[in-house]
């Protein structure tokens, strides 16, 4: 490239020195720079423009106090948007959980007292209320007992059953009918999107202000409505969309699409955060599964926001034990060497029960997607809402809330535990208090909840591939989670010292919890952490790891991706992911144009009319062109992107005199000599991006790969001693990529 070509391209452009010749674009004009719907951003360019924005910050920050005054709130917005996130998303999730509990109980009865009241909180306010039967008080009437008077028999049975599924139904229904009508895009986790939106990919409205309201709605409806699913997911979802309307308020944010995703990748860290009540969890599970670009600087932001999103939910207090979460546990039994067999056992479950989920899952999905089926989202809602519920009611343990279930399987049997899971035989001799008695017999309400559990995990494993998925917000943490809680059994009488406790059987349900998270979702580190923030268990440290880096192993043997991944590949999302490419291919077996298709459409420097231009923009859909000498020579002088090209030939036409369909185009420094009675020439020179990024055509395709992914390039140009070739584009990678692996090119759908 010609010297002068390198000094000139910073943006900050001198006046032209053509004299009498006005270059408009010297005053940046609005859109500029800026991307169209599902279109992907260029990482380098956001880059570069953030830093003459800074650079013209500081300048202008010794000339006066005001300007100073300006450069420090600059300088303080990132930290203003992180606390305003955290305060909403620590809100809407204390308002999100309160209202679930509160209309996960409606459907099986109201409080008489205070009809904005749960189950617990009407009997908690009760004075009748006696210990044994804690769940019984005269305030808190089943539905059939408001309406006939009778509580017992199959009549009033069958009542609160009926009316248990119409509740149901009811919820899904409104659920799935606001997500068609207001907000298509606050369906599903949410997940797989924002881990495409975060590696530079534009979808429009999905952060926007309606999403986020139905989405809140929704998800209340959804997860009250009693589907397996869980409000995990959707709640990342939700931080992000008031990471994305808070960057509104700041134009560091609101112009800049790279800046913006640093913010969004603090706000998944929130997220998380208030979901699990874990905020160094959330942190990690930003860094680890959904950012692409992760900077030190975010890395401090989301453990602010975090922290600010735990404080507003542990303030607000939904479940009333003054933890994060609802099932906050304490275990003090230590762990025996010899149980890190079961605890691998389980973690070589957990990633077969993932690999199964995802293929039948992803299964299901492509059948909804290419049959019938995909064109009747509420009946489909219904039909498995109605399935659920009639499946669900008859057993206690699918009948409550999954967090519920979880909390009653997590936890310890005590002096206090009501649970049918502790009914073991007391041994009216004994001394010492009750929860410190080693080994007695399981009663028959161990047995009973044995196979009750047994049929319900059947039940949440079969009904959990359908659900995710659907047209309704859903998450897949808490189902995952549920997998995994039949070790009660007393197998280990050997290792267990005389008159101490043997097996936390609640551990095992936590460490198969993760397993088969793990399985699902291939998380690690942070999946570790989330657990033991989650229980409190910092001894079990070794055993979630144990059953963590086993799911993921065995998992990993049957297939690389985990569930959202799978999803991301299922939409024709392009996510280009962090896999190693080992193939032997060059830059010129992938490059286009190829040798049966036509020649690549180029623009030159000083010789195409402003009509040539807009034949070239009407017949073609490329993002951009590159900008060469001459058709003759192809030397290569830079790249210019179709919108601001669009842009910079309206806005001329409408500001500057004398542009019309015959008048030139240059991108060079003067003006080309035109004869006198020529129109004036348009300069476009501002708008051209003089350091492309260029490969030579015997470049290894694993380096192209390699830089694609770490600078986030939008395309590339492939040149041989400085004639323009082709040109690689992110879509052209990834396709090459799935013909690779054998897969069908054309699934990625989008620029």
């Amino acid at each position: 490239m010609d010297g002068d070509g390198i000094s000139s391209a910073t943006p900050t452009e001198e006046m032209n020195g053509s004299g009498n010749l006005m270059d408009f674009l010297d005053e940046p004009f609005p859109d500029v720079g800026t991307y169209e719907d599902f279109h992907t951003i260029d990482w380098l360019r956001e880059k570069s423009r953030d830093t003459d924005r800074h650079r013209k910050i500081t300048s202008k920050s010794k000339e006066s106090i005001w300007e100073f005054i300006k450069s420090l709130l600059d300088a303080w917005s990132g930290w203003v948007v992180m606390l305003l996130i955290g305060l909403l998303s620590g809100t809407l999730a204390g308002v999100i959980d309160l209202a679930v509990d509160w209309m996960t109980d409606l459907k099986e009865g109201i409080c008489l007292s205070a009809l904005w009241y749960s189950h617990e909180q009407c009997c908690w306010t009760s004075n009748e209320t006696t210990f044994d039967d804690r769940d019984k008080c005269p305030e808190w009437l089943k539905w059939a007992e408001l309406m006939t008077g009778h509580s017992e028999g199959a009549g009033a049975y069958l009542l609160n059953y009926f009316l248990y599924i119409l509740w149901a139904l009811f919820f899904s229904f409104l659920a799935v009918s606001l997500v068609r009508v207001f907000a298509p895009y606050a369906c599903g986790s949410g997940i797989p999107e924002i881990k495409t939106i975060l590696s530079g990919f534009i979808i429009r409205g999905y952060l926007g202000k309606w999403t986020l309201l139905i989405k809140t709605v929704t998800l209340v409806l959804a997860v009250s409505s009693g589907l397996s699913l869980g409000k995990e997911g959707p709640l990342v979802h939700v931080a992000c969309c008031c990471g994305n309307l808070f960057c509104s308020l700041f134009s560091k944010y609101s112009k800049n699409e790279g800046k913006r995703r640093e913010v969004l990748s603090a706000a998944a860290a929130a997220g998380v955060s208030v979901a699990f009540g874990a905020p160094i969890g959330g942190v990690l599970f930003s860094l680890e599964e959904v950012s692409y670009y992760f900077p030190l600087k975010t890395l401090w932001r989301s453990f602010f926001a975090a922290l600010v999103a735990a404080f507003t939910l542990r303030s607000i207090n939904p479940f009333g034990n003054n933890r994060l979460v609802l099932f906050y546990v304490e275990y003090h039994t230590p762990w025996y060497m010899a149980e890190l067999v079961p605890f691998i056992l389980l973690g070589v479950f957990g990633g077969l029960w993932g690999t199964l989920f995802i293929r039948a899952n992803i299964a299901w999905c492509r059948r909804r997607k290419t049959t019938q089926l995909g064109k009747y989202p509420v009946l489909e809602v219904i039909v498995v809402t109605g399935i659920t519920a009639i499946l669900a009611y008859p057993n206690p343990y699918t009948r409550r809330s999954t967090s519920e279930l979880i909390s009653e399987l997590f936890n310890d049997c005590g002096a206090l535990e009501s649970s049918q899971l502790c009914d073991y035989y007391n041994n009216p001799n004994m001394t010492r208090p009750v929860d410190d008695i080693p080994d007695r017999p399981a009663g028959p309400g161990v047995y009973t909840a044995l196979w009750q559990l047994a049929l319900a995990l059947i039940f949440k494993i079969v009904i959990t591939i359908f659900t995710f998925g659907m047209k309704i917000p859903s998450g897949l943490f808490i189902p995952s989670m549920m997998a995994y809680h039949h070790h009660d059994w007393i197998i280990f009488k050997n290792w267990c010292r005389p008159g101490a406790d043997c097996v936390t059987p609640g551990l095992y349900a936590m460490v198969g919890a993760a397993a088969c998270l793990g399985g699902v979702t291939r998380m690690t580190v942070s999946l570790v952490v989330i657990m033991f923030e989650l229980t409190g268990g910092l001894e079990y440290i070794v055993p979630l790891m144990a059953a963590a880096v086993t799911s993921k192993w065995v998992a990993d043997a049957f297939g690389k991706e985990g569930i959202y991944e799978a999803h991301i590949q299922l939409n024709g999302y392009p996510y280009l992911d962090q896999d190693e490419f080992t193939h032997r291919t060059l830059a010129t077996d992938v490059m286009r144009p190829r040798r049966s298709e036509p020649p690549l459409a180029v623009l030159t420097q000083d010789s195409t009319t402003v009509e040539d231009v807009e034949t070239l923009i009407k017949d073609t859909d490329y993002n951009g062109f590159p900008v060469v000498v001459s058709r003759e020579s192809e030397r290569l002088i830079g790249f210019v992107q179709r919108r601001d090209l669009t842009l910079a030939i309206k806005n001329a036409r409408q500001k500057q005199d004398g542009v019309v369909s015959n008048s030139v185009v240059y991108f060079t420094e003067d003006a080309p000599q035109l004869a006198p009675n020529n129109p004036q020439p348009l300069k476009l020179r501002r708008i051209l991006n003089l350091s492309p990024f260029t490969v030579t055509d015997h470049t290894p395709m694993e380096t192209v790969v390699d830089i694609f992914r770490k600078l986030g390039l939008r395309q590339c140009l492939v040149t041989r001693s400085g004639r323009l070739l082709g040109i690689i584009t992110k879509k052209d990678v990834l396709r090459h990529m799935a013909q690779m692996m054998n897969q069908d090119p054309e699934s990625i759908m989008f620029n």
